[in-house]
């Protein structure tokens, strides 16, 4: 007889979906012929450690190109991943992957503000783009992307690899199907200290500080667990040492109200200690995980003492293997470019009620 645990885990390998029909089952079989390819926009600590190594385990993907503005990191991925000439790119000539059948992907990886001129190139060059979070820095920029990229008639996919993590799936299932009772507190933060002088310290390129980096794990938190959009938000953020912080907030806390009720207490810095949690506390007990948004080491806790422990997973290997089985069967991503502009317009709205003192309403 299949356990509780054996399904989550099954879910996570099968990213999620419901239901697995004959007619899906058998496009699957069809599809996993062909492996896309994604090109690797930005060439990063992200792409370096974590993007290329896991598209080396996934099932329906492969590398087959990069974008980068740095030769000397051409020609490093070049050797070590085999890349022929003819996938390497600069920031300049995105347009002649137009001509490359090799690339169906772009992930797109590098600074947040420029997200949305990298994938513009990527899909007027006939391409699908997987884009990093934040998806960009402002609402109307992520409106700019989803139309663009629609008006190729390209998929958008967001890197949201939680909704993959069989802890995280496992907590969904707990707090919505209430197995605890009602969701009534969710506290969630995600923080770490920051060096000086990186780009994420820089407005132009990052659009705000820690909120738009690793706060919007909390923030995502909230929103899967409770299935729900915030309705009310108040929040307040900290300046620190202007010599460092002279651009974005060193810190940001916040609360949210949901329609069903549940109220939410998040917060997230970059001049704490390295730490990330979620605790939802439900009307007859509590679960949480403990690390949480790690890349891996995740653990989870219930308070009547049953397991939320999982093998590990890529969850890297696992978001992308997802966009490109959509893609390859025609279905809709349930990471699409309308999750991202919802956060983004959640994450404006904390900004908005810091910088008046004011709540904020959000509608529906």
């Amino acid at each position: 007889m299949t356990t509780r645990r054996e399904l989550i885990v099954r879910a996570a390998a099968l990213t999620t979906a419901p239901f697995i029909s004959t007619r899906v089952t058998r496009a699957l079989a069809a599809a996993s012929k062909k492996k896309l390819g994604f090109a690797l926009c930005g060439l990063g600590g992200l792409s370096t450690q974590q993007i290329a190594p896991a598209l080396q385990k996934t099932t329906n993907c492969r590398l087959a190109g990069i974008i980068t503005g740095t030769p000397a990191e051409a020609a490093k991925w070049k050797a070590q991943y085999a890349i022929p000439e003819r996938g390497i790119y600069n920031y300049e000539n995105m347009h002649r992957m137009a001509d490359n059948p090799d690339i169906d992907v772009v992930y797109v990886v590098t600074p947040n503000a420029l997200h949305l001129e990298h994938a513009t190139a990527a899909a007027r060059a006939g391409k699908h783009v997987f884009c990093e979070k934040p998806m960009e820095v402002s609402v109307e920029r992520c409106e700019q992307m989803i139309s663009v990229v629609k008006a190729a008639n390209r998929r958008l996919g967001v890197a949201y690899r939680c909704h993959y993590e069989p802890h995280h799936l496992e907590c969904m299932r707990i707090a919505r199907e209430k197995e605890l009772g009602a969701l009534k507190l969710i506290d969630a933060y995600f923080g770490y200290n920051s060096p000086p002088g990186v780009w994420r310290l820089q407005r132009a390129l990052a659009g705000g500080g820690p909120l738009m980096d690793v706060g919007i794990y909390a923030l995502q938190a909230t929103r899967y667990l409770t299935g729900e959009e915030p309705t009310w938000i108040s929040a307040t953020t900290t300046q620190g040492d202007p010599a460092r912080f002279a651009e974005v907030e060193e810190s940001v806390i916040w609360q949210a109200r949901f329609p069903s009720g549940a109220l939410a207490h998040c917060g997230s810095s970059y001049n704490a200690g390295s730490c990330g949690y979620f605790r939802g506390v439900a009307e007859h007990g509590w679960f949480s995980l403990d690390p949480a948004f790690n890349y891996d080491g995740v653990r989870g806790t219930r308070s009547d003492g049953k397991p939320i422990d999982f093998a590990p997973v890529d969850q890297f290997a696992l978001e992308m293997d997802d966009f490109a089985r959509c893609i390859l069967e025609d279905t809709p991503s349930r990471v699409a470019g309308e999750e991202g502009l919802r956060d983004v317009r959640i994450m404006m709205a904390i900004y908005d009620s810091a910088r008046t003192g004011k709540p904020v309403t959000l509608h529906a």
